[in-house]
């Protein structure tokens, strides 16, 4: 245990050493512009300073034949149908994710901690204005643009970080399952709380324990690549074909919750059946994964 977590400090420290790296250089090539176009180089540097090269370059030391996408993972791939079947479950969630979200949003602190919910529905409201300036794009080539920048790097830079990394680290001493199981849990949750944004805290939460269990059953980090980044495309594409309503929102963000929350219930179930029917296809070979993770 006392290696994971030297690990996870090492891994902390180039990840903040690299994010500060893409800050300066940001700074000094746009002069700290707070256009569209200057917002979006800060969030492709960021992406790569601080989740996309920090576990790259972690894995290359630990890996005693310094074969990094071998540590995290990446060097094999799996099944075609299991990509398939990635894409059909994140294709089916999306209502749930929905209906989640709009329950998440109903949550209320106490009184007492009203500030700290105004400070948080204000970061809400910044997230969301931001992300609807990077989606806005007037072409196909805008769009293409879009889902390299918040669909794709996202996508492979936090799994790497994630379940790549901290998820590995926190299961390293290769306990019984139940370690598999916390640290599966825990990473979601780090995953979730790192995005600050608290009223899609529990359905971002949940998505990424999803993506947990499905790298330990298959073994491949590319399967959660493939899931993140379905997510992420399908609310590009959706925000480039419907545009936005009159809340900032489109249909394909409410669809589920509301009047359709039967949908999301459907999806609930949907999402349930499919991932059922995944492990108990091969349940020996699940354990075995389990306890080798």
């Amino acid at each position: 245990m006392a290696k994971s977590i030297t690990r996870i400090f090492v891994w902390l420290l180039v990840m903040a050493v690299l994010t500060v790296v893409a800050m300066l250089v940001w700074q000094a090539c746009t002069g700290g512009a707070q256009t569209t176009a200057g917002l979006k180089w800060l969030q492709l540097l960021q992406t790569v300073g601080t989740f996309l090269l920090p576990p790259v370059l972690c894995a290359w030391l630990w890996d005693e034949h310094h074969r990094p996408f071998a540590w995290l993972k990446m060097n094999k791939g799996a099944d075609r149908w299991v990509f398939v079947w990635a894409v059909v479950v994140m294709v089916c969630a999306i209502p749930a994710i929905n209906l989640l979200a709009d329950l998440n949003s109903r949550i209320e602190l106490p009184e007492s901690l009203a500030s700290i919910e105004q400070m948080m529905k204000q970061w809400e409201e910044n997230a969301a204005s931001l992300t609807e300036r990077f989606l806005k794009a007037d072409s196909i080539g805008g769009l293409f643009a879009n889902l390299g920048l918040l669909a794709l790097l996202p996508a492979l830079a936090e799994e790497l970080s994630f379940r790549g990394t901290l998820q590995q680290l926190l299961a390293d001493d290769k306990q019984p399952s139940v370690k598999i199981h916390a640290a599966i849990w825990i990473t979601a949750f780090v995953f979730s709380a790192i995005h600050m944004q608290f009223y899609g805290f529990i359905p971002r939460m949940l998505m990424g324990a999803m993506f947990g269990y499905v790298f330990v059953w298959t073994g491949s980090l590319w399967v959660p690549v493939v899931m993140h980044f379905t997510n992420n495309g399908v609310a590009v594409i959706a925000y480039y074909c419907l545009g936005e309503s009159m809340d900032g929102k489109n249909y394909a963000d409410t669809f589920g919750a509301g009047t359709t929350w039967w949908v999301g219930i459907l999806s609930l179930a949907a999402v349930s059946l499919l991932l059922w029917m995944f492990t108990s296809r091969d349940p020996q070979g699940y354990v075995r994964r389990t306890r080798k993770q």
